[in-house]
């Protein structure tokens, strides 16, 4: 990532340019009296745009910038998006012009918004991210600047932004690179790399006979890949454990579609382009455990999967009609081939119930960019949160919707309903479960909320309700919107909300 450095001094020479996040100059606090007096003069020539470049004589540099994060529309998330924007755009500029290497980012603080200047901080680190591919193969354009300044944060808090930042960092790099750099036996490679040496353990699952074993639904859709041995399926389990008693244990499952054709169900008309990013689930996965891995929280244990696999499309794939039996012993027949998320991740949900009775406090996640719906229900930049009974009484998507507003990083709530549950019931005395209807999600009733009520059935994970003797709460997070735009760089989301409801601010 990017250099950083702490700077408490606007006229730091170290720094050729500023950059100014603000509410607008009249809510800066007296210490900032020199960009103030600035930005000030220059509202009385021009105060018609929120963003301002502006030549100002008493800073080393000379170059100061202001982003107006206006009343009428002031949240965490604007801050967020501000700081992005403002460097985003300071970095065109820079190149453009001036040559500046060095920015010093400055950010108002708000009695309603505590995290403001954190939120801000890591909307720039967001812009200022190289992609992997341009890393490795164009070393000359592996940094966009030379360090960032962040004026006025502690050590403690720089941890708390390398360690968020970091993980977005791996998460970027699987989620956004293209479907052969981050083919899965490369993203094993990957994550076994950046987690040698550290408090992370790492064990990757390769053999096909185990795979098939263990792993049946994946297994399918593995089918059409399978010959191809750089497309070969993986699974990637991940564990941390903290110091001292541990009081919850958080076990999570990621799609890792590394490329979605959509199998024999093809995505047709244009729709296939972007389908690299299907991984976005999996990538959280490995994110979250590097983000983990620097600040070592106490008394919390993780268990995580990534569920790597190729929806391919060929002589050998799977087909809708066929039946196929799950880990849990569900009967299931085929409806959409193009359904394959929840077909990944389903088995691997199972082994986790099945480690989760010999754990302390668990709770499982799916996570995975899953639908289209979730989109046309939300909108492109919200995480929506699905919760079984027993999640509902631990509060899981209150938990995380709360820390989402806070931290810039927002969901949604959506329930489950006896329809979800009922879409899927067999139709027949042939299977106990449809995987899907033959609609795409888009079209479908509650469709993003559907998706969760299968996991649950074909996983045994209904076995576990609230009614139960071993109640376990589980919640599917959709991503499909939140992870980010194609084209553009994976945004990281939801590693900043989840490490603020589950390790900085866990109770």
């Amino acid at each position: 990532m990017v250099k950083l450095a702490i700077s408490n001094n606007v006229t730091d020479a170290g720094f050729d340019g500023v950059v100014v996040v603000t509410n607008g100059p009249e809510s800066l606090s007296p210490k900032f009296e020199l960009l103030k007096s600035a930005l000030i003069d220059y509202k009385k020539i021009d105060d018609s745009d929120e963003v301002a470049v502006i030549v100002c004589d008493k800073l080393p540099s000379k170059r100061l910038e202001q982003f107006k994060n206006e009343e009428s529309t002031k949240t965490t998330v604007n801050y967020y998006r501000l700081s992005f924007k403002s460097v985003d755009v300071l970095w065109y500029y820079i190149a453009l012009s001036s040559g500046c290497q060095s920015p010093l980012l400055v950010c108002s603080t708000h009695d309603l918004y505590p995290l403001a200047v954190r939120v801000a901080c890591l909307g720039a680190l967001h812009a200022l991210y190289t992609p992997l591919e341009i890393r490795e193969d164009l070393p000359s354009k592996k940094t966009k600047v030379n360090q960032l300044g962040l004026f006025g944060i502690d050590d403690a808090e720089l941890k708390i932004l390398q360690a968020i930042e970091t993980g977005r960092i791996v998460y970027r790099d699987i989620g956004g690179s293209d479907p052969e750099r981050m083919a899965a036996p490369r993203v094993a490679d990957y994550v076994v790399d950046i987690f040698t040496g550290t408090c992370i353990k790492v064990e990757v699952i390769s053999e096909l006979a185990i795979l098939e074993k263990k792993y049946p639904l994946l297994v399918a859709v593995n089918r059409a890949a399978r010959n191809v041995k750089r497309h070969n399926a993986r699974v990637i389990r991940l564990e941390y454990e903290g110091e001292g008693p541990i009081k919850q244990t958080l076990m999570l499952v990621g799609k890792g579609v590394t490329y979605d054709t959509g199998g024999a169900d093809i995505k047709a008309g244009g729709v296939m382009a972007g389908m690299h990013r299907d991984k976005c689930g999996a990538a959280f996965v490995a994110g979250l455990f590097q983000t983990l891995s620097i600040l070592k929280p106490k008394g919390l244990k993780v268990i995580g999967a990534m569920s790597m696999v190729r929806n391919s499309v060929g002589s050998e794939c799977y087909v809708a009609d066929e039946l196929i039996v799950s880990r849990a012993g569900v009967r299931i027949r085929i409806g959409n081939t193009d359904a394959e998320g929840r077909m990944a991740m389903s088995d691997v949900v199972c082994e986790m119930k099945e480690l989760a009775v010999g754990e302390v406090n668990p709770c499982l996640f799916t996570i995975a960019t899953l639908t289209g719906h979730v989109i046309r229900a939300y909108g492109a930049n919200y995480t929506a949160v699905v919760s079984n009974h027993p999640a509902v009484s631990s509060k899981v998507s209150q938990t995380l919707f709360e820390a989402g507003e806070k931290s810039g990083d927002p969901f949604e709530i959506s329930t489950l309903r006896r329809e979800d549950f009922a879409l899927h019931k067999g139709k027949s005395e042939y299977e106990d479960l449809i995987q899907s209807n033959n609609k795409p999600s888009t079209l479908t009733d509650r469709g993003h909320q559907t998706p969760a009520a299968f996991i649950i059935m074909a996983s045994g994970l209904d076995k576990h309700g609230r009614d139960s003797s071993a109640p376990l709460p589980y919640a599917h997070l959709d991503i499909a919107g939140s992870s980010g735009p194609f084209p553009g760089v994976p945004t990281g989301s939801p590693i900043v909300a989840f490490t603020h409801a589950y390790v900085l601010d866990r109770k």
